[in-house]
């Protein structure tokens, strides 16, 4: 696999930052001694029943988060800013908890996002990149953050990406970015986290905030989720609005849950599926959004459950066949009807992808940039900007991609027209519509990674074996699930649930009772080394 094909795989000032934010741990540090709450492994359930009971209060739970970032965060360098109205948001949640005003099930509940949602509060918007760090704090909240505020969740902080989501050089680090560093995975330290949401992925792993929010393009929240340990949920595009999200390419972008269960990903995507007058998207034909996802987690859910086994997959990793063999047998004994279905526009339409992302990213990115308003405007000035600002911006990978992208015409460009049908053709009508309908299926199972590969400075991502299903789910814009399963020496692997468009519901149900049968989540040990 080439490092082009590896970036469509994982689409997915520093030292000033990384200074405020130590000074802000230490701060914190002190203060939440007394916190008595265990929020390691805490579930939304488990801390909202000990909320109700008296037991913890949001404040508390927010302590507890903040002293885990404090002692834990500098091996694994996941947040690239923390929000220093935390607690004082805790303890006006208590006080209408006290007063009997509860918002919901996300009621006190402190949530990480990606540092590419906006957020109109003292907390920058970045995407990782120093040009971003003197921007003009955005106008309003994203939706995401209007969501999660509305429903009574704690902004802890924003979570390190790979920067400008994975795509600006074919030769990054993922988990890397000017302004945040290097994350790195929590199972093992000197190992990937993936990316892009590189962050949100090391943080929910490691216990550093019970929820996390990250965007996808093509495998970044697949990717880190499964490679961290966690569920992952890219929706349907247009389900959660992408209004206020740095993006790049508006026919593949999307945010979603990023959690250590289903039963928390549904609540949480519960929580985001409101329609945007300024996210076409969200407005579509056919869109159906549910008001609680948690109605369909059924732990006999895999029960005459028919899915297709996306055998192109297997052969790639002698190892991960294996794991994804035993899951298989999970789905069985849990009730499900397998069938193999074989893709056969795989490897097709990498190069359409590829140019559909150029244009929409030129093209969108400016668009973000021209209404965030600043100094840097275009893809051409970040261009100039990392150039003039090499050593910090630049140290080991450069930004063919952006070069790439800048030179691209409009969206009207026949290149760009033909690229897109193509995409959708082959993805959609001969990918995963064909598969799904040929053989009347619920969902396809397929291997969400191989085992990460070593952080890599020099070289970038190598993937060396590396085995990802994101590609088909992401160009059609159609869900997909990633749930924790087994491990390769100490190196989590996932097992992918994808589906048609807007069934969200159906890919729960099998997703959750996936989990119950098989309970593949296992904590990190966060000084794990390879050998």
């Amino acid at each position: 696999m080439n490092n082009k094909t590896n970036r469509r795989t994982f689409l997915g000032t520093a030292a000033t930052a990384g200074a405020g934010l130590m000074m802000y741990s230490r701060a914190v540090k002190g203060s939440v001694g007394a916190a008595k709450i265990e929020v390691e492994e805490a579930s939304v359930a488990e801390l909202r029943n000990a909320m109700a009971s008296g037991e913890a209060t949001s404040k508390s739970i927010t302590q507890g988060y903040l002293k885990r970032i404090a002692d834990l965060d500098k091996k694994i360098n996941s947040m690239i800013e923390l929000n220093p109205d935390a607690l004082a948001i805790a303890e006006e949640l208590d006080k209408e908890r006290k007063a009997g005003k509860i918002r919901g099930p996300l009621h006190g509940i402190p949530v990480v996002i990606k540092d590419n949602i906006d957020t109109a509060d003292k907390m920058k918007t970045t995407a990782g990149s120093l040009a971003l760090v003197d921007a003009p704090i955005p106008k309003r909240d994203s939706s995401v953050a209007e969501q999660l505020r509305k429903a009574g969740a704690v902004i802890l902080g924003k979570t390190n990406l790979s920067e400008w989501a994975n795509f600006r050089s074919n030769n990054s680090s993922s988990g890397w970015s000017g302004r945040g560093g290097q994350t790195r995975n929590p199972y093992i330290l000197d190992r990937n986290p993936c990316g892009s949401s590189s962050g949100t992925g090391a943080a929910i792993s490691a216990s550093l905030a019970t929820l996390g929010i990250g965007t996808e393009t093509d495998g970044s929240i697949v990717c880190p989720s499964s490679i961290c340990g966690i569920v992952g949920v890219k929706p349907t595009v247009g389900l959660v609005s992408r209004s206020g999200i740095i993006p790049i390419a508006h026919t593949q972008d999307t945010a979603g849950p990023m959690t250590r269960t289903v039963e928390d990903a549904a609540i949480l995507l519960s929580a985001l599926t409101a329609v945007d007058p300024s996210d076409s998207a969200t407005q579509a034909t056919g869109r159906k959004a549910e008001k609680d996802y948690t109605a369909f987690l059924e732990k006999d859910g895999l029960k005459g459950a028919r899915i297709g086994i996306a055998r192109d997959y297997w052969g790639r990793n002698e190892r991960v066949d294996g794991v994804l063999d035993e899951a298989l047998d999970a789905l069985k004994a849990g009730g499900a009807e397998l069938y193999d279905v074989k893709f056969e526009t795989i490897r097709q339409f990498g190069d359409a992808e590829y140019q559909v992302l150029l244009y929409e990213f030129k093209a969108d990115l400016n668009k973000y940039l021209g209404d965030r308003g600043g100094k840097y405007r275009t893809l051409a000035d970040l261009i100039k900007f990392n150039e003039d600002n090499a050593d910090k911006e630049m140290p080991y990978f450069g930004q063919d991609i952006f070069t790439e992208a800048e030179a691209k015409g409009p969206l009207t460009s026949d290149e760009y027209v033909q690229a897109l049908k193509k995409c959708r053709m082959m993805s959609r009508d001969q990918g995963l519509d064909a598969a799904l309908n040929g053989q009347n299926l619920d969902a396809i199972v397929a291997p969400s990674n191989a085992p990460t590969w070593m952080v890599d400075l020099v070289n970038g991502d190598c993937g060396s074996g590396y085995v990802g299903s994101s590609q088909f789910a992401a160009v059609s814009g159609y869900p997909n699930i990633t749930v924790p399963f087994g491990f390769i020496k100490e190196l989590p692997i996932g097992v992918s649930f994808m589906g048609g468009a807007w069934q969200e519901g159906k890919l729960f149900r099998i997703a959750y009772a996936f989990e119950q049968l098989t309970k593949g989540r296992k904590k990190p040990k966060y000084l794990a080394t390879f050998s």
